[in-house]
């Protein structure tokens, strides 16, 4: 269960229902119809024929509203009608919807689980209130899976402690994305691949150009992919620096896509969990510049001091020349050594093992606790 179909949070809750039916596991999914456009469409149409109990769409609000009573008394219906052993929530909406239904009689015996996947613990506006309602609904959890030790820990601090069993199920990989991703001859010097939110730090990325320009000596181009509500604002910025003729914006795209379109990726986050799109880019060889944010540095493993720090222009402005006057053998031999820490740590085998696991785990202790 999922609000907004789209980006990383979509991406982890696709290849878990995927794998968890391919094992014989009745799954079904319950998800926003009001976000997502085509592309959600297309991935609810693929996953369908595979998922037992089915696909549920409706209306969700982004962020706490009176419509939400109505949102849990439809998800608890649905429940009733199909008696399912565990209900899964991921983000803060869909644990909401997930968890909230355990105050109503009747799925007593349902196990409860939570995949926060970092929105509500960042420290955005309507933090408190958040985390009330995270507090509200956590005596109801019987399960948190985390996917970052980061995020684990800022669900402690927001949190406190709760009765829940707590699992770190990171994100993970298929086989088939480690490899090597083509590159188009006419590829931009940069390319960011993600949405267009604040949290992203895109604006910081165009301050970053702006300065490599103005210093005169190298006029790199920028590949943005990707939407969202910061998109006029960033054109904005383009327009003011006059930099038109370097920054391209294209609609989203799949990664593997949108590695070609650019030789170096991009990541300037301000705040992220353990983000698919750094995971993606290490596995398909490219050279990352990325903010030491969140569960980045889990990813970066040993070479976590390569990351720079959030809001920094002009460091990132340092790291976008470095990027394009080192050896080109230099960037290689790094990239590969991050796809093997990646392709170590980080697959979907071991996710979907690990939230089996804790599945089986919280039904045992559900169960035994059960009054005979």
């Amino acid at each position: 269960m999922l609000r907004a179909p789209v980006g990383g949070l979509f991406r982890h809750v696709i290849d878990l229902a995927a794998a968890q039916a391919a094992l014989g596991h009745q799954v079904g999914l319950i998800a926003d119809s009001s976000t997502g456009g085509d592309a959600a469409a297309r991935a609810f149409r693929a996953i369908a024929p595979h998922l037992a109990l089915g696909v549920e769409r409706f209306p969700m609000r982004r962020e706490p509203h009176l419509a939400d009573f109505a949102g849990i008394l439809r998800v608890y219906r649905h429940a009733l009608r199909l008696r399912p052993d565990v209900l899964h929530g991921h983000g803060s909406k869909g644990g909401l919807f997930a968890r909230a239904n355990g105050f109503l009689p009747g799925l007593g015996d349902v196990v409860r689980a939570y995949t926060p996947h970092g929105g509500s613990f960042h420290h955005q506006p309507g933090h408190a209130l958040h985390m009330f309602v995270e507090r509200l609904v956590a005596a109801q959890t019987d399960i948190l899976f985390f996917e970052s030790d980061y995020i684990a820990n800022e669900v402690s601090k927001g949190v406190g402690p709760t009765r829940a069993l707590t699992r770190v199920a990171k994100n993970g990989l298929r086989p088939d994305e480690l490899a090597p991703a083509p590159l188009d001859a006419c590829a931009a010097e940069f390319l960011y691949v993600g949405e267009l939110s604040s949290h992203k730090g895109v604006d910081t990325l165009i301050d970053a150009l702006a300065i490599i320009h103005g210093a005169g000596a190298q006029k790199p181009n920028l590949v943005i992919v990707g939407s969202g509500r910061e998109l006029d604002r960033l054109a904005a910025m383009v327009e003011r620096y006059d930099l038109n003729r370097h920054v391209t914006f294209h609609g989203v795209l799949p990664a593997r896509e949108a590695f070609a379109l650019g030789r170096v990726v991009v990541a300037p986050s301000r705040a992220e969990s353990l983000p698919y799109i750094v995971l993606e880019t290490l596995a398909a060889e490219k050279p990352l510049i990325a903010t030491d944010v969140g569960g980045v540095g889990e990813i970066f493993g040993p070479l976590r001091d390569r990351l720079i720090p959030r809001d920094r222009a002009d460091i990132l402005a340092r790291a976008m020349v470095e990027a394009m006057t080192r050896p080109l053998e230099q960037l290689q031999a790094e990239s590969l050594a991050l796809k093997t820490h990646v392709a170590q740590h980080f697959s979907v085998d071991a996710m979907v093992r690990d939230v089996l696991a804790g599945y089986r785990e919280a039904l045992a202790r559900k169960r035994a606790a059960k009054p005979r």
